[in-house]
C-alpha cells in the first residue's frame, strides 16, 4: 500500500481517522475506489465501510437513475 502524506496548517483541527474516513467515502463516491478498496483504506469491513458512507453523504449505489431500469 502506498503511503500519502499531507501538510496540513496546525491552526485546522483534522482528526486522522475522520479525515481518512471522509476522503475514502469521497473517492469511493467518484469511482477512484471500490467498496472494497475504500474499507480496506480505513481498516473498516465492507459492510461496516458501507455504513459510515452515509456520514458523508455518499450513496452506496453509485449509479445514475437511468442505468438502473
Amino acid at each position: 500500500m502506498s503511503v500519502i502524506t499531507l501538510q496540513i496548517p496546525d491552526t485546522i483541527e483534522l482528526d486522522t481517522k475522520d479525515t481518512i474516513k471522509f476522503l475514502s467515502c469521497k473517492l469511493f463516491e467518484s469511482g477512484r475506489l471500490t467498496l472494497a478498496q475504500a474499507a480496506e483504506v480505513c481498516g473498516l469491513s465492507k459492510m461496516n465501510f458501507a455504513k459510515i458512507l452515509s456520514e458523508y453523504n455518499v450513496s452506496l449505489v453509485n449509479q445514475a437513475a437511468s442505468e438502473l431500469s
